[in-house]
């Protein structure tokens, strides 16, 4: 039988529960929590920046900001409905994805979870922290370094109730320098300027697509763990409260500071979305206050990668490892960290490739929308009916597995748009040469692609498996 804390609210005690259900003795918080713990990581400047890809890939402010509304809408919807599986099950999100992939098929989702997130993610943000700590010191990039890693490592090492205590109090201060940060963009001339169009222009779909894209991948990357935060919670938690607590945290904060980026970026030009220091180039435009939004850059930084280090090492224990340590969890949160802290001084140490990384990490989100089609179908098909007993003892269910490989690796192919690559299906859509011969104006729907495959193969080979059972 699993122990029960004395103090289960206790933020101090080094959280021993992992991939395990949570006992009813554990089980606290309220909803509205959820609201902060999805707005303070979406603070910070890996935000900003996604905002600006859509001045840099073309579009006007207002067909960015239209980009920026559809693809936040879309993955808030989502986020808020699969954080309401956690109070019920009492399990993390990967786990419960056992009921859709099997116990083996799992593998694939949870590993990518723990790259993109654990890894990838956690050293993107921490090049970010890094180079605004030390902008702000100037106490030397590799100490900075260090003091990042450390304070995102250690809060993720004691776990949930710190990290919850965390978010909650650095919202608070994060959301007052953000509130002054866009009264300042929005007081600058010409933020909402657009250049005369030649009439016979068409509407720019693949800027749009892509801008619309790379809001969808980021904000409905965090969909992944959703249920990682609220399986603490009390079971009968009001589902509606919950879910729309989780879904506007995370629509808002990241539809907001996005539009600061695009409106910022939108008078700095698109020539400095892709400079060699987007960050100190948005700070620029916040005069004196420049030195306190580089602190908030520090602390959202630090309130992402807890999310991502804390979640990567559950997608880990998810895939059904057993290391035979009671501290199995914190101890994957050290490994977890050290693999991105190597990452993360090789991005300060050459600002090339922290930029290659995110925009990498931008086309590895193609596998987000699949994976969550797939599990809400099987939410759908099951009726959700015990949910968290199945996941513990998962079915060799193929049906996931397949749909997930045919669905992510036909979109991918088919429709996307990248520099290095066009997917044939997507140039047909729409594409223009240049005299050089490469192509550009090439839409990129590959995250809308995947889903509808993955939802309707998935629904296909899941029916008659499961009334063969």
């Amino acid at each position: 039988m699993a122990k029960t804390n004395t103090n289960p609210a206790s933020a101090g005690a080094i959280e021993t529960n992992d991939v395990a259900p949570i006992p009813s003795g554990e089980r606290h918080g309220k909803p509205w929590h959820l609201f902060t713990v999805w707005s303070s990581p979406n603070l910070e400047f890996a935000t900003v920046f996604v905002g600006a890809l859509a001045i840099g890939f073309g579009l006007n402010i207002w067909q960015a900001l239209l980009a920026i509304v559809v693809g936040n809408g879309l993955a808030g919807i989502t986020h808020g409905i699969l954080s309401t599986w956690g109070p019920e099950a009492g399990l993390p999100q990967m786990v419960l994805g056992r009921n859709a992939f099997g116990k083996f098929g799992n593998l694939i989702p949870s590993g990518l979870s723990t790259l993109v997130a654990g890894i990838g993610w956690f050293a993107v943000n921490t090049v970010s922290g890094t180079l605004a700590l030390n902008a702000l010191l100037n106490i030397g990039i590799f100490a900075s370094l260090a003091i990042v890693i450390l304070l995102q490592v250690g809060i993720a090492f004691v776990g949930h109730n710190l990290i919850q205590k965390w978010e909650r109090y650095a919202s608070y201060f994060l959301a007052a320098v953000w509130l002054v940060v866009i009264i300042m963009v929005l007081g600058h001339d010409g933020i909402f300027n657009v250049a005369k169009a030649d009439p016979a222009a068409e509407f720019p779909w693949a800027g749009f697509t892509l801008a619309a894209g790379a809001a969808y991948g980021y904000t409905a990357g965090w969909t992944a763990f959703a249920s990682d935060y609220t399986r603490y919670l009390p079971a009968n938690t009001n589902k509606a409260r919950l879910g729309l607590a989780a879904g506007s945290g995370n629509f808002l904060s990241t539809t907001i500071i996005m539009a600061i980026g695009a409106l910022a970026f939108n008078v700095l030009g698109a020539g400095s979305v892709f400079g060699s220091n987007p960050t100190a180039d948005f700070t620029k435009t916040l005069g004196g206050f420049g030195g306190i939004t580089l602190l908030a850059i520090v602390i959202g930084s630090i309130s992402a990668n807890v999310l991502n280090v804390y979640s990567g090492a559950m997608s880990f224990l998810a895939m059904g490892f057993k290391l035979g340590f009671k501290s199995r969890r914190a101890i994957m949160v050290a490994v977890a960290g050290v693999a991105g802290g190597f990452i993360s001084y090789l991005g300060v140490a050459d600002g090339h490739v922290a930029h290659q990384l995110e925009n990498f990490l931008l086309v590895v989100s193609y596998w987000v929308a699949p994976w969550i089609a797939i599990v809400l179908v099987e939410r759908f098909i099951s009726g959700g009916k015990d949910a968290g007993k199945r996941a513990l003892a998962p079915e060799h269910f193929s049906a996931g597995l397949v749909a997930f490989v045919v669905a992510t690796g036909f979109s991918i192919w088919g429709f996307a748009s990248q520099v290095a690559y066009h997917g044939p299906l997507a140039v047909a859509l729409h594409f223009f040469k240049l005299p050089d011969g490469s192509l550009v104006d090439v839409p990129d729907i590959t995250a809308l692609v995947g889903f509808v495959i993955a939802a309707l193969l998935y629904y296909v080979l899941a029916v008659p498996m499961r009334k063969k059972d």
